[in-house]
């Protein structure tokens, strides 16, 4: 597992309506809140500094921190060993965590999702010179799968096996990197294509759509959906990332996709899952200008089945208040 890198918000200590249970709780002292997020070069760091900043000012008595990690597997593991309070995860990892499959084989997970943000794009990343033009045409390149414990590895082996590639054969190298590292890799002429997970745009694939004498791909693999959820289940779907979301993109990108969420475990305090709910909601528009995903955290999207995994009982009851139709 990664090591972590820990980033302190400060935290301003406004209050605001409807926290009063939640700070006489915390008089005696502040709180601390752990915020599992990712690899810097993606989306739920920035967007986990911007949620934290916002806990931190709105929530008397709560300093709020986040974590850099590997991504979704890794914050799976860091909440189940109490080493982080809430995690930002992709659907698929939290499905695993809670049933105890794959990675949490013998130590499942009593994650329960708090809340639906966006959609994560898997994002199959190259350029016109390295000659690749579908995933089969990848075989004996030198490729990166993703960090260590992070929802990409996981999404990139399904799409790898769907595509009837052996992850550890079929390949000059399978490195496993962040995304900057990936882009720096690919510039320096030492990958030739990386897979990243992510809401768009991410910034490591824009630095490289944007670097001199490159010309982004993006591969298409929405053909092999069907297939890989006849085996893991309807996590996954289809979507197109449009022409020019990157320097250079000149076309579509029919691609895999899957929901993020934020979860808890399922024994927080009711009192303080409403409460981070509260102020994660009214403050909404502040994500979206944190990042452009931020504005996707919207009321139509907190539905049971995008959530995938059961739903915290505050959580349920908050959703619902505001008019959400969670079935």
């Amino acid at each position: 597992m990664p090591r972590l890198a820990r980033r302190s918000i400060l935290a301003g200590l406004a209050a605001t309506g409807g926290m009063a249970a939640l700070g006489r709780a915390r008089a005696q002292g502040s709180q601390q809140l752990s915020i599992a997020t990712g690899t810097t070069g993606g989306v739920y760091y920035p967007l986990g500094g911007g949620l934290a900043n916002l806990l931190s000012r709105s929530i008397p008595g709560l300093s709020a921190t986040v974590e850099v990690t590997g991504g979704s597997v890794a914050n799976l593991q860091l909440l189940g060993a109490g080493r982080a309070d809430l995690v930002f995860t992709q659907v698929d990892a939290a499905v695993d965590a809670v049933r105890g499959n794959e990675r949490f084989k013998g130590r499942p997970v009593a994650a329960r999702a708090i809340a639906v943000l966006y959609t994560n794009r898997m994002q199959v990343v190259t350029t016109a010179a390295s000659g690749i033009t579908s995933l089969e045409g990848m075989k004996g390149k030198r490729i990166s799968t993703g960090a260590p414990g992070s929802a990409t590895e996981v999404m990139a082996f399904r799409l790898l096996e769907a595509a009837g590639l052996d992850r550890d054969k079929d390949f000059r190298a399978r490195e496993r990197l962040s995304p900057a590292e990936s882009t720096n890799a690919v510039k320096d002429g030492k990958l030739d294509a990386y897979f990243f997970v992510s809401g768009v745009p991410t910034s490591a694939i824009t630095d490289l759509g944007a670097s001199p004498g490159v010309q982004l791909v993006l591969i298409d693999h929405d053909q092999y959906v069907p297939r890989i959820v006849e085996k893991h289940g309807p996590v996954y779907f289809p979507e197109v990332i449009p022409a020019g979301t990157y320097p250079g993109q000149a076309t579509d990108n029919r691609q895999m996709s899957v929901a993020n969420i934020l979860a808890v475990r399922e024994d927080m305090p009711e009192a303080q899952v409403a409460a981070l709910l509260k102020a994660a909601w009214e403050g909404r528009e502040e994500l979206g200008r944190v990042h452009a995903e931020g504005r996707n955290f919207a009321l139509a999207a907190q539905k049971s089945a995008a959530a995938g995994i059961p739903w915290h009982k505050a959580a349920e009851a908050f959703w619902t208040a505001q008019g959400a139709k969670l079935a």
